[in-house]
């Protein structure tokens, strides 16, 4: 919390402020409580108390083009607590941009409209990122300061330079993912990054003092960055201090206490302002204590004027730009890079990569074959930008062409992130949706729980995010049980587009990071092994893996015996097959998501590989969830139904029965069964 300023009833505005900014903050109040009265849903509070700060950084700051949404260089603005969407929604409709209607106002929170309950990524729309999750918003803007800054490393002034603004409220600084986030930010010196705190002193429960007494400014001045604390409906010191925050070197806080639901007669500076209509008598007194005496969803041309010349100030510097784009030497670099396709560049890498893994045969952990191929990605790639958190050397993600990006010098492609796994994987996200660069960065396949809401999150904004997660089952050995994941490849694969790849070699990796990179709309996770492993594929022309399971090993005829496994199981799968007396088919399954994926479409796989008499067997070092769905609910499955150990790999799989005499026990007996 900020120091708090005397409160009245009705606060009184600047009156050396400029005479439209009342009206024009006054509109948005009216779009938001008009919204969410229809919809008889939402939250109207933070809307009506932002109102002002919303009003001063459009007119005053933020370079945008409603006609040209997607232009690379404009401002980033990012509404990191989601639940005051119709901010968002009502600036977007009054600044001109074409998709966000007031049509579309009218049916907030009604399915097929774009004034989802919750942000939700349109950047067409003037939606820059979906929020909502409080913390993820702010966490999220993290990473799209530091791509400004990393672009503007490699292409300059003339083509990268835009500021990042966030709105956050005190559930987003109570969230952890805040603290990851932005002692990040400060310790890479984000200096283009302002974040506008709305510091109401209310939460849903009531009053924040009854869970939050933070002194928020030592908080952030302890993490490296500028603060400053303002009256939050005072335009002419808003102005002053985000004009500030624009000239330091740091990332800047803007503490601006304001009055929830400002103008309400009895609701204003009450939790019940915040996520409730505010009632058809309420909105009347509002309307009259506001000086709107304008009917629901009206705004009075003058007014809309205004906004929409809001919408149209930033188009000679829009135009400037591409003129200076136009003529830059970067031109097609950068193109390409915000295109996303870069199948061709990579597609050599990967055959050569295949080739060599086939040839050489290697018996190695799948974490150092995709060390192996980012060797060679990287190089390939300049936007690959990797990291880790605080496990490079464990993850492999860190190769020879790496640079470490750093407040001295953004001209780099690796991060150290740090023991911050769920702010790691929300900056990623942040990296993406700012365009021109992919993303990837390593931990712990156990510390996906950590980083879990931002990788879903991810997923819902179908953004490329590659989560490189290594030690992926009891295969890690000695680290024991709370290092071991058990669970962790179901839960992943439950969360819907999200692709889950676990090669069981080095051919299968080039494979899946060619899949990875290739799904521009979808983010992935590679489980990779810690115990080195056979290398049991040939080379081939196709990527067999982009099947997401196929046969591996086949036999005469139609089999008896149907063996699936992923990853490190597979060697035991082949194994087996070679000791069980009767024909035996090995399926390498590197990625169950895209096997259902392309079944739906096509279910020929499905009927080759599942539709058949022969004996199903699946093995895992995972728990059996989402197995039935290929092997059904009566086949035998070989795998963890309980926590790790503490010992050497080898002891563990003999202790939890996932060995190949173990699958051989089971084909034999269900073949007697038969």
């Amino acid at each position: 919390m900020c120091p708090q300023p005397s409160a009245a009833s009705l606060p009184e505005y600047n009156a050396q402020s400029n005479p439209h900014y009342k009206n024009m903050a006054n509109a948005i109040r009216a779009l938001s409580m008009d919204a969410v009265q229809k919809a008889n849903s939402g939250h109207p509070g933070m809307p009506m108390g932002m109102a002002d700060v919303a009003t001063v950084l459009y007119s005053k700051f933020l370079k945008f083009n409603p006609k040209n949404s997607e232009w690379p260089d404009r401002d980033r603005f990012v509404l990191s607590g989601g639940h005051g969407s119709m901010l968002l929604y009502a600036v977007n409709y009054l600044t001109g941009y074409e998709k966000m209607t007031l049509e579309q106002i009218k049916n907030f929170r009604q399915f097929g409209a774009i004034t989802a309950g919750h942000p939700e990524v349109e950047h067409d729309a003037g939606i820059e990122t979906t929020t909502g999750p409080l913390g993820q918003g702010i966490a999220t803007a993290v990473g799209m300061a530091l791509a400004e800054r990393i672009l503007n490393g490699r292409y300059g002034d003339e083509i990268v330079d835009h500021y990042t603004y966030v709105m956050c409220g005190d559930g987003d600084l109570m969230e952890g993912i805040s603290h990851e986030a932005c002692s990040l930010a400060g310790h890479l010196q984000l200096g283009k990054m302002i974040v506008l705190y709305d510091d109401n002193g209310i939460c849903i429960d009531g009053k924040t003092d009854l869970t939050f007494i933070d002194d928020t400014p030592k908080r952030f001045e302890a993490y490296g960055w500028d603060v400053q604390s303002v009256d939050g409906h005072d335009f002419d010191a808003i102005e002053a201090a985000i004009a500030k925050a624009r000239t330091t070197n740091t990332p800047s806080l803007i503490c601006c206490k304001t009055h929830i639901g400002f103008g309400a007669p009895t609701k204003q500076d009450s939790n019940s302002a915040h996520g409730a209509p505010l009632g058809e008598d309420e909105i009347k007194g509002a309307r009259e204590n506001l000086g709107w005496p304008y009917a629901p969803f009206e705004v009075p041309d003058e007014i809309l004027a205004a906004w929409r010349s809001v919408g149209q100030q930033s188009y000679q510097k829009y135009l400037d730009w591409a003129e200076r784009f136009e003529n830059s030497e970067w031109n097609s670099c950068h193109t390409k890079a915000f295109a996303g396709d870069y199948s061709a560049a990579i597609a050599p890498v990967i055959a050569e990569l295949k080739a060599s893994f086939a040839s050489e045969k290697p018996k190695k952990a799948t974490r150092q074959t995709s060390g192996a191929c980012l060797e060679k990605l990287v190089d390939r790639l300049w936007l690959l930008i990797g990291g880790s958190a605080d496990l490079t050397g464990s993850n492999n993600t860190k190769v020879a062409a790496s640079k470490v990006i750093n407040k001295e010098d953004y001209q780099g492609n690796y991060i150290n992130y740090g023991v911050r796994e769920h702010g790691m994987a929300a900056v990623m996200n942040g990296l993406a949706l700012h365009g021109g660069l992919l993303p990837y960065a390593g931990t712990f396949l156990q510390f996906a729980d950590y980083a879990r809401p931002s990788i879903r999150l991810g997923a819902l904004m179908k953004q490329r995010v590659v989560h490189v997660m290594t030690h992926d089952s009891i295969g890690l050995g000695e680290d024991g049980p709370t290092h071991q994941p058990v669970e962790h490849l179901a839960a992943l694969r439950a969360i819907p587009n999200l692709y889950v790849f676990r090669p069981c070699d080095g051919v299968e990796t080039a494979e899946c990071w060619e899949l990875a990179i290739n799904a521009q709309e979808t983010p992935s996770v590679m489980a990779l092994s810690r115990q080195g492993l056979p290398t049991l594929r040939d080379n081939s022309e196709d990527n067999l893996c982009a099947r997401g399971a196929y046969i591996l090993q086949d036999c005469d005829g139609e089999p008896e015996v149907t063996l699936f496994a992923s990853g490190s199981e597979v060697q035991l799968a082949v194994e087996a097959a070679a000791q069980i007396d009767a024909r035996v088919r090995v399926v390498s399954v590197p990625c169950m998501d895209l096997f259902f994926e392309r079944t739906q479409e096509d279910s020929t796989d499905f009927v080759n590989l599942v539709c058949n008499k022969s004996v199903k067997i699946a093995v895992e070092a995972g728990i059996r969830m989402g197995w039935d769905r290929i092997i059904g609910a009566h086949s035998y499955f070989i795998g963890m139904d309980s926590f790790g150990a503490s010992a050497p790999a080898e002891v563990l799989y003999k202790h939890f029965g996932i060995t190949t005499e173990a699958i051989v026990e089971a084909a034999n007996a269900k073949l007697k069964q038969k």
